[in-house]
């Protein structure tokens, strides 16, 4: 279990599992969704919470995972820009680990 910090002050924060992250590999949730200016900002978050729908409301299986990412994360109260923005690095960090774990097995 992760905590990100959800706002610049730290008052508030997100609980983050390996599952939500492993979610966000399996359906690619990151990719292609930041300009090329490389701003996180709250356009970014409603995009990332629009594809997240159209997903859910296209999956013909089980969705349960999405679901959870939502409910736990993506559409949590504290979640916003700057939230979305400590999500991404942390999931490259555990992306990369992840990788090196792969290459040591």
């Amino acid at each position: 279990m992760y905590t990100i910090q959800a706002n610049p002050t730290g008052t508030r924060s997100l609980e983050v599992s390996d599952k939500h992250l492993a979610t966000i590999e399996k359906y690619g949730l990151f990719r292609r969704l930041i300009d090329s200016n490389g701003i996180v900002d709250e356009a970014v978050l409603e995009k990332l919470r629009l594809n997240i729908r159209s997903l859910i409301a296209s999956q013909e299986e089980d969705s349960k995972d999405l679901l959870d990412l939502c409910i736990d994360v993506i559409y949590h109260n504290n979640m916003k820009a700057f939230g979305l923005q400590q999500l991404i690095k942390l999931y490259l960090e555990w992306l990369s680990q992840q990788e090196s774990a792969d290459e040591e097995d």
